[in-house]
């Protein structure tokens, strides 16, 4: 089957996903900024992707099954690294919103698997953008200035570790408003789409 290239650019984004994890778990200086690069330039798809879609009339079931499933393996897949970022009480928290996060999306991917079998592909709504986007700020922020600070301390030679909780208690107030985003995200999608749900 030939795409277009809107799906060729979500077909990309996942595949950029390997190599942005990759760099998430290799120990060198700046390896977060790298991975955030990397992570910078699949949220650009995501953008770049739905802007030609839409404008060029290239609109296709295809796409509307591939692109959330693209924005869901990325945004998992750096929540996970960060979760391995941050320690102790902020661990807990990270986990918690991770696990609310991704409850979301299986109850998401279920009602669209429901919807397909019913003949029909569900498109995300503008909550489902708005939570996207929130996530990959979420993440974008707390890669640079978590290695920003990790880089500084080696140049100066002194210790940051002040700085580095302040990035990692924003970073917390953050992925809260984030999760409350998507489960509002979530609880809209499956309102709107309770037909594909409940029983005759």
């Amino acid at each position: 089957m030939k795409m277009n290239l809107p799906n060729k650019l979500t077909v990309l984004r996942i595949i950029l996903v390997p190599i942005f994890f990759l760099l998430c778990m290799l120990e060198f200086p700046g390896h977060l900024l790298a991975a955030c690069a990397v992570f910078g330039a699949a949220a650009f798809t995501d953008w770049l992707d739905g802007n030609i879609a839409r404008s060029q009339g290239l609109v296709t079931n295809l796409g509307k099954f591939l692109d959330p499933i693209a924005d869901k393996v990325l945004t998992t897949a750096a929540f996970i690294a960060l979760l391995m970022e941050v320690s102790g009480g902020h661990r807990w928290l990270w986990a918690w919103c991770l696990m609310l996060i991704m409850s979301r999306e299986f109850v998401v991917a279920t009602v669209r698997m429901m919807a397909a079998g019913g003949g029909e592909v569900v498109a995300a709504d503008i909550w489902g953008k708005v939570k996207t986007v929130m996530q990959y700020i979420v993440v974008i922020f707390m890669f640079v200035m978590l290695d920003a600070v990790s880089i500084l301390g080696l140049l100066l030679q002194t210790d940051l570790s002040l700085w580095h909780d302040i990035v990692v208690w924003v970073g917390d107030l953050f992925m809260v408003v984030t999760t409350v985003a998507t489960v509002i995200s979530g609880v809209r999608y499956t309102r709107q789409n309770w037909h594909f749900i409940k029983e005759d």
